[in-house]
């Protein structure tokens, strides 16, 4: 679809064209309106919703009547972005109920669409002269603003975590010096494994205790409580959950030692659970887990949620035999009951219930006959899992930690660099050898790291798929399962796929891997920078099939005693959106457009020549663009032509970044050498404040890489080629590396950091982990509240057509675990957009108002239920879980 805006600029053939405004947005001419009305003979307008729709359209589209049976996108050649302001002028209409985007593609025509509305319509008044009820959309203006907080509080709360970090830098580098200094006491080898094994042992176990006993300590034992963000409350709460999210643990993810080590922090799990995702849980003592329970990768079910300013902490509670698919959140006070399955890319918001042995999905979920354990058991018994948690431990100490310590101190003794600064009776050496020194082992390194990753990238897996045979059922934690999980780590190195995505050179890294990507149709943007897989060697990808980034490929299916391993394929001339999860056996073929954050069908015939937009999903049109104004750039000369240039331009972007992240290796080995040079004097305070000036430098380093790209100006909302050259520096403004941005989730820096890059942003706003992709395009209010793995993305790829518009948060905006908020988006102030949601390009949510589902439309029934209120709640023996989680 090309989609225009207000205010966008259009390059391509007719270069510097702009649209002024939305009147120029029509999707037929005033001269087209008269064939459009003959191609439908019923086309007169019927009843007094059907005639004030039409007369909303046509005011939208700026003709002079809408047909009532005239298909939307087929007839009109309309698009999601001139319906998203039809609804939205709907919803400001007292007279007419409230319309959302899945309405208009459920009842693409003015008629239908009357028809379905008006089923749903509230009663009229029944006396007579009554005003008009407010439209559905307003009924929660009175909804009170989120939780405001004072400046006093908001400093001091950064002050703290300023302090701890800087703490934490301070003991790190005094247990880090003295333990150097005692293996360097060692003699000959053996000692040295001995010391190394003793210290980096002790060390692991202390980073794995402190959590444990600092949890104990300051709150003992989570309860569901409620209480404002930047807080004395929250500021107990932080240091917890960054000591979680520090602990080596998180490593044995999909091992007994996880569920073990979860347990120890309170959770009440029961035998045979299967975690596989990465999100750790806070509140672990609110958390129940049924015997024989799994949980797929990418799933958020932390225990708590930022609220309007407040955090909120309450249960989650899983029956026996539960099923959690990927890419799903579990709000806080859900809960399944025994044998219950909830599919991929799907939500269980606050205080909904899954009864006993029923299977949902979707966003919010609902009931489905989708059957998502797919593999059949296998004999996997308490000692499997203890054994294969003893190997684990066996290889942990003996192996990796003395590798990792001693042989940190041999390359320090080895490389002249650094012995001759360790050794004491080294005189002090010049700044001129100090700098030569640095540039030798930062190039050493650097450039070693990408030779010797790839080799081994494209050898060691290959070697390990050889022993695991697809479509084979294996029991968990065995040793088919480990060389699994060995190949899927090795394979999803993000560095790689962060250098050759965007570009044509991204098709040769996969198929370097393992992918079977058929015949290429080069596009020059066949893949994204994030693509993630269970297995390389097991997705096959049609030719001509574009994907965005976020695509998750689903190799393995799990239940809680066995794995297979499937091959998963998508079709040719596909076109995949943001953030998907493709499971094996998706009944999705030929010519299908996927729609950011769409779930995937497993079930029902194969769809092909269509669009698949929500979860669940419904179809929509592939394709409605009328505009043929980007056509003659993809085919013949010109493809090749613009095909070339974008590829000399993304070579020059490439290397351009990776002289830039060398050079950021450089002064930091710059400062390390000069550190040791320190570390006799200061000792190991030297090592803290190298740990503390790491990060300061890491951040201003790419703020400033990226403002220099900007040229320090804001970006311009834009419809244009994916040939065009401003595409590609938009490409390579997306190569700015951002991952150092984590570190400061839940603190008042991150808003800092957002305002250095440009975003808008306004006073105490909490960032729990959200992910702005333009910064520049994106406005956010006073004292937001934005939550872990939210995201605001203010641009469109689709089909070789790059789109982006602003995005607008109000003061006071909510946005819930996962939600996902698009382009040419208006949030008025106080709106809450539900966990998992899916927010499409040019909404407009009123104030106050609560929105949520995939895509996002009006929930008012969805206002913070209490737990077990939802649906079937009564009937769910997931409320006794905790009994039998044993």
């Amino acid at each position: 679809m090309v989609e225009q805006s207000s205010k966008v600029h259009i390059s391509g053939p007719d270069e510097e064209a702009v649209i002024p405004g939305p009147d120029e947005t029509a999707v037929i001419s005033r001269a087209d309106q008269a064939n459009v009305t003959g191609r439908n003979g019923n086309g007169a307008v019927g009843t007094d919703t059907e005639r004030k729709l039409a007369e909303v359209l046509a005011d939208v589209v700026s003709v002079a009547e809408v047909p009532a049976d005239s298909h939307f996108f087929h007839d009109l050649g309309a698009n999601s972005m001139v319906m998203a302001q039809f609804c939205a002028r709907v919803r400001k209409r007292a007279d007419l109920p409230s319309a959302s985007m899945k309405d208009i593609y459920r009842y693409p025509t003015i008629r239908s669409l009357a028809e379905a509305l008006a089923a749903t319509a509230p009663p009229a008044a029944d006396a007579v002269g009554s005003p008009p009820p407010a439209p559905p959309s307003q009924e929660n203006t009175a909804r009170p603003p989120a939780t405001r907080t004072h400046r006093f509080s908001h400093v001091l709360c950064g002050t703290f975590q300023l302090l701890v970090f800087l703490g934490y830098s301070v003991v790190a580098g005094f247990v880090t010096a003295t333990g150097y200094e005692w293996v360097a006491t060692g003699n000959g080898l053996v000692d040295i494994y001995l010391r190394s094994l003793l210290f980096g042992g002790i060390g692991f176990i202390g980073l794995c205790l402190f959590p444990v006993l600092a949890k104990w300590i300051l709150v003992g034992r989570w309860k569901a409580a409620e209480f404002p963000v930047w807080g004395p409350a929250y500021m107990r709460f932080w240091l917890l959950k960054v000591l979680l999210h520090a602990n080596p643990m998180i490593f044995f993810v999909g091992s007994p030692l996880y569920v073990l080590y979860l347990r120890a922090l309170g959770a009440r799990i029961g035998k045979g659970v299967t975690i596989l995702t990465r999100f750790v849980p806070v509140c672990t003592d609110l958390l129940t887990i049924g015997a024989g329970t799994v949980i797929r990768k990418d799933s958020f079910l932390l225990g708590y949620r930022a609220h309007a300013g407040r955090i909120q902490i309450d249960g989650i509670t899983l029956g026996r035999d539960v099923y959690i698919g990927e890419k799903t959140v579990l709000d806080i006070g859900a809960s399944m009951g025994d044998g219950a399955q909830l599919g991929h890319a799907s939500a269980l918001y606050r205080g909904r219930a899954v009864p006993d042995g029923e299977h949902w999905h979707g966003s919010p979920a609902q009931p489905t006959q989708t059957e998502y354990v797919r593999v059949p058991p296998a004999k996997c018994g308490a000692f499997r899992r203890a054994w294969f948690a003893l190997v684990t431990l066996l290889q942990l100490f003996f192996l990796y930690i003395p590798l990792f310590v001693g042989g940190t101190y041999m390359l320090f003794t080895a490389v002249p660099a650094i012995g001759k600064r360790l050794d004491p009776e080294t005189a002090v050496l010049s700044r001129s050898q100090l700098i030569t020194d640095a540039l030798a082992l930062s190039a050493v390194l650097f450039l070693g790291f990408l030779v010797l990753g790839l080799v081994v990238l494209y050898t060691v897996p290959r070697l390990l798929h050889l022993t695991v045979t697809p479509d084979r059922v294996y029991p968990l934690y065995g040793f088919h399962y480990a060389i699994h999980r060995m190949t899927a780590r090795m394979t999803n190195i993000r560095f790689f796929a962060w250098l050759f995505g965007d570009s044509s050179y991204i098709v040769h890294y996969l198929r370097g891997l393992g992918y079977d990507l058929s015949r290429v149709e080069q596009t020059g943007s066949n893949f994204g920078t994030e693509v993630h897989h269970d297995s390389p060697f097991l997705v096959s990808v049609g030719s001509g099939t574009m994907v965005a980034d976020g695509l998750s490929l689903i190799n393995a299916d799990f239940s809680s005693t066995s794995f297979r391993m499937s091959r998963t394929t998508i079709g040719p001339h596909n076109f995949l959106g943001n953030n998907i999860a493709y499971p094996p056996g998706g009944r999705t073929g030929d010519n299908c457009l996927l729609a950011t954050k769409v779930m995937i069908p497993l079930d029902g015939e194969v769809r092909e020549g269509v669009g698949l937009l929500g979860s669940p999903c419904f179809e929509i049109p592939r394709s409605v663009e009328r505009d043929a104004r980007f056509d003659d750039l993809r085919t013949g000369d010109t493809l090749r032509r613009r095909l070339a240039a974008k590829n000399l331009y993304n070579t020059r972007s490439m290397l351009l970044m990776l002289f830039v992240r060398w050079l950021h290796t450089f002064f930091l080995t710059l400062l390390a050498l000069a550190s040791v040079d320190l570390y006799g004097v200061l000792g190991h305070v030297v090592i803290a404040g190298y740990l503390a000036f790491t990060l300061a430098f890491t951040t201003l380093w790419y703020i400033l890489l990226e403002r220099c790209i900007t040229s320090f100006r804001g970006l311009s909302p834009q419809l244009c080629s994916i040939y065009d050259p401003h595409f590609w520096w938009h490409e390579r403004l997306w190569k700015v590396p951002d991952e150092h941005l984590n570190i400061f989730n839940g603190t008042p820096f991150k808003s800092l950091v957002w305002r250095m890059l440009g975003v808008r942003i306004g006073s105490r706003v909490f960032d729990d982990g959200c992910y702005l992709t333009e910064r520049t395009l994106t406005t956010i209010g006073d004292e937001c509240t934005l939550n872990a793995g939210s995201k605001i993305q203010c641009h469109s790829q689709e089909d070789g057509t790059f789109k982006s518009d602003g995005t607008t948060l109000g003061a006071g905006c909510t946005l819930g675990v996962g939600a996902h908020v698009h382009y040419g988006v208006t949030m008025g102030d106080g709106a809450v957009l539900a966990p998992d949601s899916f927010l499409m390009k040019g909404e407009e949510v009123p104030p106050y108002v609560r929105w949520g589902g995939n895509p996002a439309e009006d929930l008012p029934d969805l206002v913070d239920q209490p737990r077990g209120s939802g649906p079937a709640a009564t009937t769910s023996s997931a409320d006794t879980a905790a009994t039998t989680a044993r």
